[in-house]
């Protein structure tokens, strides 16, 4: 079916779309170094992703083409009763991609997942410079009940 989202495990194929990806934006050029050869550090950093059952890099495809990725991390904790946690990071859609929904349906489709996981919530960080996508994390449900804090150690 054309324009169907089809969602699917990174593979260490993927992580140059993935590095180029979260590099895309003002803020990731900062953060990120995407260059033809990438750093061990993160091949390192997907193998422990991906070796850990609590975590699920994911990307999403759209007719054979890659358009999205996004990483879930499913946390254990004693409050709320014992329960479990979703927290998704790394939320892009590859910019001649944005506008369309696509971001949307990602989010239905990490809601269900976290349902079936059996987490009874979802968490977020967004930095305070995207005011877009605070407004997008609003619009679909997502609330500010907390404020979230930061200590850099490098």
């Amino acid at each position: 079916m054309e324009n169907e989202l089809k969602f699917r495990l990174a593979t260490t194929d993927d992580l140059p779309y993935i590095i180029s990806m979260l590099a895309d934006d003002i803020l990731g050029a900062t953060r990120e170094k995407f260059e033809a050869t990438l750093s061990d550090n993160y091949l390192k950093a997907f193998e422990k992703i991906a070796n850990d059952p609590n975590q699920e890099l994911t990307i999403v495809e759209m007719n054979g083409e890659k358009v999205a990725t996004f990483q879930l991390t499913f946390i254990q904790y004693l409050t709320h009763q014992g329960g479990l946690r979703a927290q998704i990071e790394a939320v892009r859609t590859n910019s001649k991609h944005r506008g369309r929904g696509i971001g949307k349906k990602v989010f239905e489709y990490v809601i269900d997942r976290a349902k079936q996981k059996g987490c009874n919530m979802i968490q977020l960080t967004s930095d305070k410079k995207r005011p877009e996508a605070i407004k997008f994390y609003e619009a679909i449900g997502f609330t500010a009940t907390h404020e979230g804090m930061k200590l850099k150690l490098k």
